[in-house]
């Protein structure tokens, strides 16, 4: 990162989107105190130190926003469409290698704050570790660390698992100790080739122990549910974040269960779901295809999940109608979806595509995401007081979605990223 001697810095530029969802700043000017966001408004409308040595910078044609915050990564993966399994048979030093390229990759993709939901033994604390010597270039670190799992159940491989309310606390506070900043669990089966995902697995009673001691230490905790069974057992438990979230009934059907909806609105609990996870290998299927004839098995592929999509917006619809928050997470590097690139503002544009507006797919990305992570208080929206986490696109993605692919500059903690 470029660091400066003069201590404040103004950005200029033609819109500033605060993250809080309202309509943009026209001419817009965001004042930096090192690391600090000191004011946010029109051109002309602040005030500016007397006499102070200021850094301008005039971003003429483009947009200021909040840095983007993907609350749901795996820093792990490869993204080469291996399983969670095969992952797991990879060497700890060579997944906290592939963390720290994956970790600077989504950085320079525009990423300021990264939600890590699961990982093998301690590679990530080590990524922490690396960064915090100064040898590793990642955005903001949120880790859960190992994921909490029933015995032989989703994620079990990657180190921890609980049976039981005692041996839950117990999972809670190692983790803590550890350096955890929250707590990962699988509430229902996954990919994980021992495990069943239309199944609950934790009992209500496990989930609630694990929960207290939890939210007891000032930490919150997201539930990986695939099932509607799995999701009212997390709610029931007192989670904060509901991952993945389809209504899928014991024997596969998608049915919206409003019950499900109004309850995660009234409670304020967030959904991170996950949408370009699976499109992400249908879009490579299909460049595909434009080389190259698929197998009968890739043609599947392609015909059952475009299936499925149209399938989920009436149930996004009912979602979205019940006022259920959605959040912005890739669930990268996973299987074939790489981070970095265009991943996140991929995914952002999947909110579109459900039924949310530019604006509202922003602040999924922005603000409450942040919220999700229990970081907003100092990331997520520029406001003064907060830390200057910064991204400057060409265009303007209130109008247009996918002009957030159009990295022009990234600041983290007001230093300008140097991207390779």
């Amino acid at each position: 990162m470029d660091t400066s001697s003069q201590k404040y810095t103004l950005l200029t530029g033609s819109k500033v989107i605060d993250g809080n969802g309202g309509r943009p700043i026209e001419d817009g000017v965001i004042l930096m105190e090192e690391d600090e966001i000191k004011a946010v408004g029109q051109k002309g409308s602040i005030s500016i130190p007397e006499g102070a040595d200021i850094n301008e910078i005039d971003y003429q044609g483009m947009t200021i926003l909040p840095g983007l915050i993907d609350c749901h990564v795996h820093l792990i993966g490869i993204g080469d469409g291996r399983s969670g399994d095969e992952l797991s048979q990879v060497p700890d030093e060579v997944l906290t290698l592939q963390a720290a390229q994956n970790a600077e990759a989504h950085l320079f993709s525009g990423v300021t704050t990264v939600r890590d939901l699961g990982a093998k033994n301690r590679t990530t604390f080590m990524l922490r570790l690396g960064q915090q010597m100064g040898i590793a270039n990642t955005p903001r670190l949120i880790l859960s660390g190992r994921p909490i799992a029933i015995v032989a159940g989703h994620l079990s491989y990657f180190g921890t698992t609980a049976t039981g309310t005692v041996e839950g606390r117990e999972a809670v506070r190692q983790l803590l100790g550890e350096g955890a900043d929250f707590i990962k669990i699988t509430a229902t089966g996954g990919s994980t080739k021992t495990s069943v995902p239309g199944r609950p697995s934790f009992n209500v009673d496990e989930i609630t122990a694990i929960a207290d001691e939890a939210h007891k230490f000032g930490v919150h905790v997201a539930a990986h549910c695939t099932n509607s069974q799995g999701i009212l057992n997390a709610l029931e438990g007192g989670v904060d974040t509901i991952i993945h979230g389809y209504h899928l009934e014991a024997d596969g059907a998608l049915t919206y269960r409003r019950e499900i909806g109004e309850r995660m609105a009234k409670n304020g609990i967030f959904l991170n779901p996950t949408l370009q996870q699976g499109r992400e290998r249908i879009w490579q299927l299909l460049a595909k295809r434009n080389t190259t004839e698929l197998t009968t098995l890739e043609n599947k592929e392609v015909v059952d999940f475009e299936k499925s999509w149209a399938e989920r917006l009436p149930f996004f619809e009912n979602l979205l109608n019940d006022g259920v928050k959605l959040v912005a997470g890739t669930d990268a590097s996973w299987m074939h979806y790489k981070l970095g690139g265009t991943s996140l503002q991929d995914e952002i544009l999947a909110h579109v595509d459900i039924g949310l507006s530019p604006m509202e797919a922003i602040v999924s990305a922005t603000r409450d995401s942040a919220r999700s992570c229990w970081i907003d208080h100092y990331v997520g929206t520029l406001e003064p007081g907060k830390k200057a986490d910064i991204l400057v696109v060409d265009g303007d993605p209130s109008t247009d979605i996918k002009a957030l692919r159009n990295i022009q500059d990234i600041y983290v903690s007001g230093n300008r990223v140097i991207r390779k």
